[in-house]
């Protein structure tokens, strides 16, 4: 397969770091000791694993025995949800515009949700009326996966205080890592969960901070690593290449957000211009700078994304195909969308590697596309 021309879902997960491979390399070849070993292999395996916790938790702002890998963004999410129920009984409330990995939890767990504003930022008076002394964990992205709208943990965390001061909160900051100071943002929350693969990291891997007094329920019961909150051997050479990957993003958070801030403006001002009708979604002021999320009235998405794909542009819609029946996108119809608007957003995320002839390329392609859609409706 030939690659793309321009690779615009970096939300969706982003290149692999030169700094992460050369990190993974000798931990796939000749360092593939067990850390659960004694032997001088396994300590080998375990000291690099012990150091990348130290670099995880640094970047957390946490202590490195706070810090439990994971599978991915959706383990941790899990762990945190369903932890700290088993533990402690009670119900969990998220918001209307979570990862699925939170809303599904949330609902297998009888949980309920709390809707937000047309801006995507969580209704503050809708949350304090849905806590009470039976919730034990509220669970809040840091940044929206799909249209990037920024959170106000440190407000959320003042309505539980009020509200449900018994309760933790949890943030799914698989998206905002790449972007915003997570160590800081994040530390209004107990649970903070992060997935390698979206800051140029391996696929695989992830991490939940979880703050000296939180007790979480381990999903995974066997030979009770990570002090038995995870058990199972640890992916060492995904461990250390997420550590690698955090350690770049965080130096270089300040020079990527100008760069890809700057490319994100080009890209969604020339096709506010170029594309009649065209609707930014949300507000740009409150949005991570990866996140450019429009609607084209009058077209379907999905129809556009196969244009796209066709002319080499990798992109992705605020809708899914679901049971050969296309849906509207959660997060949007919580945002009061019309359901025919929300069927025809494309969201085009930037990230690191990102280039101005990529963003030239969109420019050019995505008007024709969207022309062409219209004008055989």
């Amino acid at each position: 397969m030939a690659a793309p021309l321009a690779y615009l879902d970096h939300a969706a997960t982003t290149p692999l770091r030169p700094e992460a491979l050369d990190a993974m390399l000798p931990f796939l070849t000749e360092h593939f000791g067990n850390p659960s070993g004694s032997h001088a292999v396994s300590r080998a395996a375990r000291a690099a694993v012990d150091e990348a916790r130290v670099t995880v938790a640094e970047a957390l702002g946490c202590d490195a025995g706070e810090v439990v890998f994971t599978g991915g963004g959706t383990e941790a999410d899990n762990l945190a949800l369903s932890g700290v129920v088993a533990r402690r009984g009670g119900t969990v409330v998220c918001s209307a515009v979570e990862h699925h990995a939170v809303l599904h939890a949330t609902a297998a767990l009888g949980g309920r949700m709390v809707g937000v504003g047309p801006d995507g930022v969580i209704d503050l008076d809708a949350l304090a009326a849905a806590l009470d002394d039976t919730v034990s964990v509220v669970s809040v992205m840091l940044a929206n996966n799909e249209v990037g709208v920024v959170q106000p943990l440190a407000e959320v965390a003042r309505v539980m205080r009020r509200a449900a001061p018994d309760a933790v909160l949890h943030t799914d900051a698989v998206q905002a890592f790449p972007w915003l100071d997570v160590a800081t943002l994040a530390g209004p929350a107990a649970l903070v969960a992060v997935s390698a693969h979206k800051f140029g990291g391996p696929k695989g891997v992830g991490a939940l901070a979880v703050r000296a007094g939180t007790e979480v329920e381990p999903l995974l019961h066997g030979g009770g690593q990570e002090r038995d909150r995870r058990s199972g051997t640890h992916n060492v050479a995904g461990i250390v290449g997420m550590a690698a990957a955090m350690r770049a993003t965080v130096t270089g958070m300040q020079a990527t957000n100008a760069r890809v801030g700057a490319l994100r403006d080009r890209l969604a001002d020339g096709l506010l211009a170029a594309v009649p009708g065209a609707v930014e979604t949300g507000v740009r002021a409150n949005r991570i700078a990866g996140c450019c999320h429009l609607r084209f009235p009058g077209i379907e998405s999905e129809a556009l994304l196969v244009l796209l794909d066709d002319a080499g542009l990798c992109a992705s819609a605020g809708s899914a195909c679901a049971s050969g029946a296309l849906e509207p996108s959660h997060v949007l119809a919580a945002m009061g969308v019309p359901r025919s608007e929300a069927l025809a957003s494309l969201r085009l995320s930037l990230g690191l590697t990102t280039t101005d002839d990529e963003v030239d390329l969109a420019l050019k392609i995505i008007p024709e596309a969207v022309a062409r859609l219209r004008a055989c409706g």
